[in-house]
């Protein structure tokens, strides 16, 4: 039996997220509990977090005051390890490595589902990203999450993008420039590069996510990086981390609810006024580039992750020790 589809009003899907995702509040007179949390900057699918969680009603927020903190990826995560935030944005494969290094690093609540895509020029003969086997592409760092997760997903499939392409790493504005101007074949990238890209007329041949889907049978998009914090300050502030974790559950659900949000705020992804085309493209791109959900299908999606990149021999060994908090938020 099939039923309609609920499309909610703005009033409608706050009070459900309200009613949801309610946290208990701090007591009558108490100040707001302050937490420094990492600010991705333009550039960044993670950059329209600061426009929607402030447009949550107070009794989504529970009494959190998000102190954002700018920083580059790079950046996040040596603030992170000294203490200067408490809260960023990790990937499994990421948190595998720096606990080989002796950081006790875990992820605790939704952030970004995978969103690397493969992407060519409209007059270019390729149709799949492996036709750019022995071309000259453009990826995003070799650390990055977004790299990393192309080539499990991709070596699921037989294929190493590592050796059997010829890669240049770098930020996206230098990679989006190298495409540009015609200097690489192809370019692996993040949104919502891919959007103002494809708003220019480039055309996508694969999405990781898909690429991993295919590879290992899993249905759900998989997961990127999601909230991290020291596991210590996690086990101190159990209550405050819950009720991030719902705050930014509840604000990445407003993308799938209120998908034109997307292009309202394009300003905060550093997309202008006049890449129109692109402005458009956002709530039907980027919609499910949010995660909504923390259970035990996300869990599942980190192991696999981090067993595959082991078997392959790209990180180390994990630790005995969960590198998430299994503590699931209330479904939407």
């Amino acid at each position: 039996m099939s039923f309609p589809e609920f499309h909610p009003t703005r009033r409608q899907a706050l009070a459900l997220g309200a009613g949801l995702l309610a946290a208990p509040a701090l007591a009558r007179g108490a100040a707001p509990a302050a937490v420094r949390v990492t600010l991705p900057g333009a550039g960044s699918a993670g950059a329209i977090w600061r426009p929607l969680i402030a447009s949550l009603p107070p009794e989504v927020l529970g009494g959190v005051d998000i102190q954002w903190v700018g920083a580059n990826p790079g950046q996040m995560q040596v603030q992170l390890l000294a203490g200067t935030l408490d809260v960023s944005v990790y990937g499994a494969l990421g948190l595998v490595e720096i606990a080989a290094r002796g950081a006790d690093i875990v992820v605790f609540g939704p952030g970004l589902n995978n969103h690397g895509r493969w992407l060519v020029r409209a007059d270019s003969p390729y149709r799949k990203p492996e036709d750019l086997i022995g071309k000259r592409i453009a990826s995003t760092a070799e650390t990055s999450e977004t790299f990393k997760a192309a080539r499990i997903a991709s070596a699921v499939g037989g294929l190493d993008i590592r050796r059997e392409m010829s890669i240049v790493f770098g930020p996206p504005a230098a990679n989006q420039a190298l495409f540009e101007r015609g200097d690489v074949e192809g370019i692996l990238t993040l949104e919502p590069t891919a959007t103002r890209l494809i708003g220019q007329g480039a055309r996508e041949i694969g999405r990781v996510a898909d690429i991993w889907r295919q590879g290992t049978g899993e249905t759900e998009l998989p997961f990127l990086v999601g909230l991290a914090a020291q596991r210590s300050w996690v086990e101190q502030n159990r209550e405050l981390a819950t009720r991030l974790a719902r705050i930014f559950a509840a604000a990445n659900r407003l993308t799938r609810s209120e998908p034109q949000r997307l292009a309202e705020n394009h300003a905060a992804y550093g997309i202008r006024e006049n890449e129109r085309a692109a402005i458009e493209l956002l709530p039907t791109r980027l919609a499910d580039v949010y995660g909504t959900v923390w259970n035990e299908a996300v869990f599942a999606s980190i192991d696999r992750q981090i067993e595959v990149a082991h078997r392959l021999g790209l990180v180390p060994a994990p630790p005995s020790r969960k590198l998430y908090v299994e503590t699931p938020l209330p479904p939407a």
